[in-house]
């Protein structure tokens, strides 16, 4: 199987996400009637389960997941993004908060850690937003050590008796309204666009065995439109070799 990027390259998106950073946080509630807040929580339940030390929240964009983490009691959180729209937007967050967070400009493609030296990782809605699959997620597995936990929460491809109905929505009412609340419908008209493109969730499940996490588990929210990925850092090749013959189903 071959696995693609981004539709755009990196200096595109970190440019169309400078522009939509001011109405980014009022847009997600909107165009996921508010449900994107409860996925977040999920998604920093399930990388605090083994209680980190040090979490790292990719592409972070505005803060949200990186500041539900220190919410829940991650005693640091180091939140990085490409975008400094949005990292001062996060910075206006973090201290109308109070919570402890480590704010970094960086490429998620380059991550500036040292080997196995974090205890958890998480990425919301930023996976299909990156150049190259295999090799972004190869990073976050290079980072993390033994045991630790990678979460990723992010749009699939529509599938199902209902894709039909929510692919017109995806595809004519979140544009119009991406339009309307941020003056930018291209932004929006590329997000059904990249979701149609990135991978199902159970090719994604095996990518992320193949780069080296063992147990791989995920469900999906949204009749199907959002899946939430758990892996764990495997230890040794044998827990590697173990994982290609584990099959996931997804949940509805």
């Amino acid at each position: 199987m071959t696995y693609r990027g981004a539709l755009r390259s990196p200096g595109e998106i970190r440019r169309m996400f400078d522009r939509i950073a001011r109405r980014y946080d009022l847009m997600n509630r909107l165009m996921t009637f508010g449900r994107d807040v409860a996925w977040r929580r999920q998604a920093a339940r399930e990388a605090l389960v083994s209680s980190p030390r040090c979490v790292l929240d990719v592409a972070t964009g505005t803060a949200d997941l990186a500041l539900e983490l220190a919410r829940q009691g991650a005693v640091r959180v180091i939140a990085l993004d490409f975008s400094l729209a949005m990292l001062r937007l996060a910075a206006r967050k973090r201290a109308a908060t109070g919570r402890p967070l480590s704010l970094l400009c960086g490429d998620a493609m380059r991550l500036p850690f040292r080997d196995a030296s974090l205890d958890a990782c998480t990425i919301a809605f930023g996976l299909r937003n990156l150049p190259d699959y295999r090799g972004a997620l190869s990073e976050f597995a290079r980072v993390l050590r033994p045991g630790g936990r990678l979460v990723v929460l992010e749009t699939t491809p529509l599938r199902g008796p209902l894709a039909p109905l929510l692919r017109l929505y995806f595809d004519r009412v979140v544009p119009w309204l991406g339009g309307l609340i941020s003056g930018d419908p291209d932004a929006y008209q590329y997000l059904p666009r990249s979701t149609a493109a990135f991978l199902p969730a159970d090719d994604l499940a095996d990518l992320l065995r193949s780069v080296g996490f063992s147990p791989v588990i995920y469900r999906t929210f949204m009749l199907g439109a959002v899946a939430l990925h758990i892996g764990v850092r495997a230890a040794s090749p044998v827990e590697l070799a173990e994982a290609e013959a584990v099959t996931t189903q997804p949940s509805a």
